[in-house]
């Protein structure tokens, strides 16, 4: 007799266990109270990511909120602290990762991305597709310049629906004016039928791609306004962001960002909206999205899911003007 779980039954069995967690409050959580905002669930009660919240990348319909995968690949940007990386790792076990990815779909999170050199987290995803889960996979790639199809052909091994250059490799071949490498990168990309994009840390990025007539089908560009603690440091105006040196912000001008990517029509999915956990929910998503991203790329742990969802669809249907259009 098969073993194999339905997808049905897949997602049922996850939240089961989800519902049935001990309902032990952090101290961020109560910190949270104490500020006026609910603490995180894994309740479902709060429903999924209404429908509406959606847009259209190419031949793809990505809901508004995706999951980022920083968290189940274990990098952590965790400031000065030097344990979280190998938390994350033993916390995101493979039975941990199928129920996050399961609880992002019954919560209407279709999409989520990982980095497509991590042969970990791509064979849990290959895993989580035998077993019947539907979510899409948007691939993160760090290609070699000596030979940019590589990368492209792991994406597609993956089953991904999309690729795009990861951020730091954007920013380093933008500041080296490697605009026709990344030019190459997005037609290869695109040559295998995926939809194409370019992230960067940097505005100079985008502006780069946009200048250079790159034409990628969307943006990755990071976006949160500079109002929490760490951000507070004497080196905090360095021209260029190293993630690995300097772990507290990701969005060096927002003000500039908003301004420059009004006027570019391509879609845009931006992160590392929540500056790697230092903004709540509710203040990060309503600055995305209210200041022109089409999408959120949000890390969450199961546990954050009905809550993030819950607070993207209130922060959604509260948005009456944007400073930008919505492009997808």
């Amino acid at each position: 007799m098969s073993t194999r779980l339905s997808r049905r039954g897949f997602l049922t069995q996850s939240l089961a266990v989800t519902a049935t967690a001990p309902a032990i409050m952090s101290v961020e959580e109560h910190r949270l109270l104490a500020r006026g905002a609910a603490p995180a669930t894994t309740a479902p009660g709060s429903g999924p990511l209404t429908k509406r919240w959606t847009g259209r990348v190419g031949s793809v319909s990505i809901s508004r909120l995706i999951c980022g995968g920083n968290l189940i690949s274990g990098y952590a940007h965790s400031r000065d602290l030097i344990y979280v990386s190998p938390l994350l790792k033993h916390y995101h076990t493979e039975a941990k990762v199928m129920e996050t990815w399961a609880l992002c779909e019954a919560h209407g999170v279709n999409t989520m991305i990982a980095y497509a050199g991590d042969r970990h987290a791509v064979s849990l995803y290959r895993k989580y597709r035998k077993r019947g889960g539907r979510i899409q996979y948007l691939a993160q790639i760090n290609p070699d310049p000596r030979n940019l199809r590589a990368a492209v052909t792991e994406a597609l091994e993956a089953d991904a629906v999309g690729a795009f250059l990861v951020g730091n490799a954007g920013d380093a071949w933008a500041r080296a004016k490697a605009v026709g490498r990344i030019a190459e990168i997005v037609g290869l990309i695109k040559d295998a039928e995926l939809i194409a994009g370019v992230a960067g840390h940097e505005l100079r990025t985008p502006r780069v791609c946009e200048a250079g007539g790159v034409d990628p089908d969307f943006y990755v560009k990071t976006l949160h306004d500079r109002n929490y603690w760490s951000t507070q440091r004497p080196d905090q105006d360095q021209e260029v962001i190293d993630n690995y040196a300097i772990d507290n912000y990701w969005c060096r001008e927002p003000d500039k960002v908003i301004g420059f990517m009004s006027g570019v029509a391509k879609p845009w999915i931006a992160y590392k909206v929540l500056a790697a956990g230092a903004i709540h929910p509710k203040d990060g998503f309503k600055y995305a999205f209210q200041n022109g991203a089409d999408f959120a790329c949000v890390g969450m742990f199961d546990f954050q899911i009905a809550e993030n969802v819950r607070v993207a669809n209130a922060v959604l249907a509260d948005i009456n003007t944007r400073t930008r259009a919505w492009r997808a």
